[in-house]
């Protein structure tokens, strides 16, 4: 199963019992906290490059296989479609890993990455963790269940914040460089020069900012499926909406779109309609 049909609905209802599976999820997230806070900041760290050219470490590696590991024994009907190891299972019910999200930032020993863990159910991300141990933080939501982190002493709810007005909304994007890229630079232009305050934060750390209600838009491109689907359900349950940068409800376009609901249209017009740039090569 290909995770990203365009004809879902992330918000769409679900009357099935997720507890279990995000039970698991959650066990799974600890899992990978073990292997990959076991080699992080280490001298002795095993890095190569794949084919396409970004770095992967022994950890990354590791961190998957333990999370296929319990997957095999715990679920082993299920298909998986992991950044590592790819897709295996054929199955309506998918669970999609990014075993490091940030791997430039884990082999550099700064402690902005994540373990992603997320449950595809007929296309549409049902259960979603986020797990940044190097700095003790976690969120995680199921569909029905609500959207969560932890705090010092128990699990706090999230909830997006009520900004209504592009004017008081703080963005988020993840590099100049990608959305140059991406041919949407006067977009990104646009967006900064419309809104009251934006930061590359990066990665999905922003992400989660948005759930807490501290930003109102995070938006990106140049993304794969494991990198985001752990995120929707955790942007939903806490209120917000996610669609690609076109406004469709998919993980395979390679972008996203993500805010904290009432502002998700006008954000989207704001993007789509950026004024051309005259560049003066070209003037």
């Amino acid at each position: 199963m290909t995770p990203g049909n365009p004809a879902l609905d992330f918000a769409s209802p679900f009357d099935g019992d997720l507890q279990d599976d995000l039970r698991l999820a959650l066990k799974l997230a600890d899992a990978a906290d073990s292997v990959t806070m076991a080699k992080f900041d280490t001298p002795d760290l095993d890095i190569s490059t794949k084919a396409d050219a970004t770095h992967v470490t022994e950890a990354d590696l590791a961190a998957e296989q333990a999370i296929r590991a319990l997957l095999e024994t715990e679920r082993p009907n299920d298909g998986v479609f992991g950044e590592e190891f790819g897709i295996t299972g054929d199955s309506n019910r998918q669970w999609i890993i990014d075993p490091i999200d940030g791997t430039a930032n884990y082999l550099k020993g700064i402690p902005m990455w994540t373990t992603l863990i997320a449950l595809a159910i007929d296309g549409v991300p049902r259960v979603g963790v986020v797990s940044q141990p190097a700095i003790g933080r976690r969120w995680w939501a199921a569909t029905n269940l609500g959207a969560w982190t932890n705090t010092d002493t128990e699990p706090r709810r999230l909830k997006v914040s009520d900004v209504d007005t592009v004017a008081e909304a703080s963005f988020s994007f993840q590099s100049i460089d990608q959305w140059d890229d991406a041919g949407h630079l006067e977009s990104l232009i646009h967006l900064t020069r419309s809104v009251w305050r934006d930061r590359g934060y990066g990665d999905a750390w922003p992400y989660m900012l948005l759930a807490e209600g501290r930003l109102e838009l995070v938006a990106e491109f140049d993304v794969k499926e494991y990198d985001i689907a752990a995120i929707v359900p955790i942007i939903i349950e806490a209120g917000g909406a996610f669609t690609a940068y076109s406004g469709t409800h998919t993980l395979s376009e390679r972008s996203s779109f993500a805010s904290n609901g009432v502002l998700h249209d006008a954000l989207l017009n704001v993007a789509h309609n950026a004024p051309l740039t005259v560049h003066a090569e070209s003037a």
